[in-house]
This record gives C-alpha cells, sequence and structure tokens, in this order.
C-alpha cells in the first residue's frame, strides 16, 4: 500500500529518523526536514537510558521491541550499546515510594520483565557502590544505555541509504491538509505530500497551532549534568524519593533531574543549566556514591508531557493525512525504535495496531493539565 505514497517527516530526532527509515523500507518517497543538523534537539540532550521496567503490558511490550532494536544495530556496529543493570529504590522511611515499588514489580513480573524484588541488604551486598540508606529497590536486569547522538545519526544514514531525501538547515510550516494530501512550506516554496508527520519535538504543538489544530502537550524544562570522573562501579539509578537518577558516563556520572513543572516556550526557553540544579545534583551523587566529584558539563533540555502522560502519536484528524508523535514525557528516545517503526506502519497501512491508544484525537486539544514529572513509580 505504501509504494509510491509521497511523505514528509518533520523533524530530525530519534523518532523522526526512524519513521523516515521505516516508511521508505516499505517503499513510499520520503523527504525528512530538520531545521538544525539531526539530532540537535530533545534526543542529542536526552540521557541514552534504556530498560523495559513497565508495569502497564503495552508500555512493557513497546520497551520490549526497543531494546530487541537497539541490541541488533549494536551487533551491526552501527551504535554502541552498553548492557547495565537499572536500579531503582526508595529511601528508609519513605514509605508511599516503598509501597508503590513493592506494587509495581509483580505486576512487570506478570508481563515476563527480568526484574527483581531487593530488599535493603540485598541492594547493599549486590550494589556496593550504593551509600544510600534504602528502604526498598528493584532491579531490572534487561536494560542498558547508549550515546543518543549515535542512534540518531546510524538511523539517519540508514534512512539516506534507504532513499529518503534528508533535508538539515530547512525549517518549514504546515501550509494545509485534507483528504488528498497535505502541505508543507518550505524555503523553496510549498511542497505537497500524501502523508505528513510532524515529530518535532516541542515545537510541534506550535507547528501544528499555525494551521488551527491544537493538541493536548506542554513543553517543559529538565536538566542534567556529567559528573568528573568517579573510581566506582555504579549502574543506572533512579531514586524514587529524591526524584533524581544516574548513570555511567565518559568515566563519570550523568546525572539527571531539574524538571520544571510548568510549561516552557520552546523558543525562549534556556538550554543552559541553572546553578542551584548543579549543586543540588553533585549534593545527590556525592551522598549517593560518597565521591567527592564536580561537573564536568551541565545543560538543559525539553520534554513533553500529555494529560494522561501518554504520547500523541497518530493522525490529527479523520483525513488521516497529518500524523503527530509527540508527548513522550522523558521516554521517548527509549521508546523510538519501536513507536517510529509503529507510526510508520499506521501511516502506510491505515491501521494504528497496538498503538490506537496513543491516538492524539482522545483529545479535543484544549485540556487543562498540569505538567508533572516523567520519571515516576506510576507506570
Amino acid at each position: 500500500m505504501s509504494q509510491g505514497l509521497s511523505l514528509a517527516v518533520v523533524g530530525g530526532g530519534a523518532v523522526g529518523v526512524t519513521a523516515a527509515h521505516d516508511l521508505a523500507v516499505r517503499g513510499a518517497d520520503v523527504t525528512l526536514f530538520e531545521r538544525d543538523e539531526v539530532a540537535s534537539g530533545a534526543s542529542g540532550r536526552a540521557a541514552g537510558i534504556v530498560y523495559d521496567a513497565f508495569a502497564e503490558d503495552r508500555d512493557a511490550a513497546v520497551a520490549t521491541r526497543a531494546l530487541d532494536r537497539f541490541r541488533k544495530l549494536d551487533d551491526e556496529e552501527a551504535i554502541s550499546f552498553t548492557s547495565c543493570p537499572y536500579v531503582w529504590f526508595a529511601r528508609a522511611g519513605d514509605d508511599r515510594s516503598a509501597s508503590a515499588i513493592r506494587e509495581q514489580v509483580p505486576r512487570m513480573r506478570e508481563h515476563g520483565r527480568d526484574v527483581e524484588l531487593l530488599d535493603a541488604t540485598q541492594v547493599s551486598e549486590r550494589f556496593p557502590a550504593l551509600e544510600t540508606a534504602v528502604e526498598v529497590g528493584a532491579v531490572a536486569r534487561d536494560a542498558g544505555y547508549l550515546d543518543p547522538e549515535s542512534y540518531v545519526t546510524a538511523m539517519a544514514e540508514r534512512a539516506r541509504s534507504a532513499g529518503v531525501d534528508v533535508r538539515t538547515g530547512c525549517e518549514v510550516s504546515v501550509d494545509g491538509w485534507d483528504e488528498a494530501g497535505a502541505d508543507l512550506e518550505t524555503t523553496s516554496g510549498v511542497a505537497s505530500f500524501d502523508s505528513v508527520l510532524v515529530a518535532a519535538g516541542a515545537q510541534t504543538k506550535r507547528l501544528l497551532s499555525d494551521t488551527g489544530v491544537d493538541i493536548a502537550m506542554k513543553p517543559y524544562r529538565v536538566q542534567a549534568l556529567v559528573t568528573d570522573p568517579v573510581d566506582v562501579d555504579a549502574q543506572m539509578t533512579f531514586d524514587a524519593t529524591e526524584m533524581y537518577y544516574f548513570r555511567p558516563r565518559e568515566g563519570g556520572l550523568l546525572v539527571g533531574d531539574g524538571v520544571e513543572t510548568r510549561e516552557a516556550d520552546p523558543v525562549t526557553w534556556d538550554p543552559a543549566a541553572d546553578a542551584e540544579f548543579v549543586e543540588t545534583a553533585l549534593r545527590r551523587v556525592r551522598d549517593a556514591v560518597r565521591a567527592d566529584v564536580g561537573a564536568r558539563r551541565a545543560w538543559a533540555g525539553l520534554c513533553t508531557a500529555t494529560p494522561d502522560r501518554n504520547p500523541l502519536l497518530g493522525p490529527v484528524d479523520g483525513s488521516e493525512t497529518l500524523f503527530v508523535a509527540t508527548g513522550w514525557h522523558g521516554h521517548g528516545f527509549m521508546r523510538s525504535p519501536a513507536l517510529g517503526e509503529d507510526v510508520a506502519e499506521w501511516i502506510t497501512t491505515g491501521e494504528p495496531g497496538s498503538v490506537e491508544a496513543f491516538d492524539p484525537r482522545r483529545f479535543d486539544g484544549d485540556e487543562p493539565f498540569d505538567v508533572v514529572e516523567g520519571m515516576t513509580l506510576d507506570e
């Protein structure tokens, strides 16, 4: 059905390049538009943490497919994926988070996740680098990390090899659409396509609102840093009490949190990390692994939120010629190999498959909602 279709993808992040590649291998004529360079937006600033520890069956299945694809690319030496356990825990005295962990681990195991509930002694014995006083913890063994930019670059190259016309430094706007197709305003004039996928991260809402389409998404700002080298055997860790994470990177630790629970302006937002975040993040990691380290560099990025914390993935109206992919709550990169494939399947076959629940049309677009932390125990 996709043979001969003329399709456009707006956005050169992880989901965009994956979808463009998968559309092309299905026989479509694909053009990808990126206003800067590929991986220059949220994907290039992501943590690169990947795991399958989800208690909801649909999310667990998506995570498994994403992990399989990351590992296949690693086997082909297109990227470097490092397997590493993912540990999350509640601190001593945090009964609420401890109860949530005890409840979610059995649900994960029901869906075939290789996870284990750990008491405080087991956490201390298995992960001696973690010095925090723990109430209860859990470990997911099917997990790892990679450089996000390397994945986006590799998939962009594969997209080119599959025939995708990748146009960087090319800003576009949606000019209009109907049942017959969709138009983009480009620097070269108006270009017409059978379908357009807007996967432009925090810019997605602005691009669509210019055409009168409102989506239930809000960009919000997050922050991270990389420490100086540390002489500890650290793993990927999420502190559910303090609500921050870290993972090995460049001999040090990548530490992330700094979530601002308010909508950010995707044009005027500040990409530099706040001094207060840097101070707090260093204090936390020094406490967690008992290492006196400084920050090598720090930065901010934009994530996207929705009212129900699930993505907006699919068509924006009944014509099914204008599609959207956004609203990842910080989990976009880790699921991009699967969700990029899913939206490509929807565009070319007209069938939503297992991601029908992510249909953007479940919202009117003007719903009031609060921005909440992306990494929570409510998964």
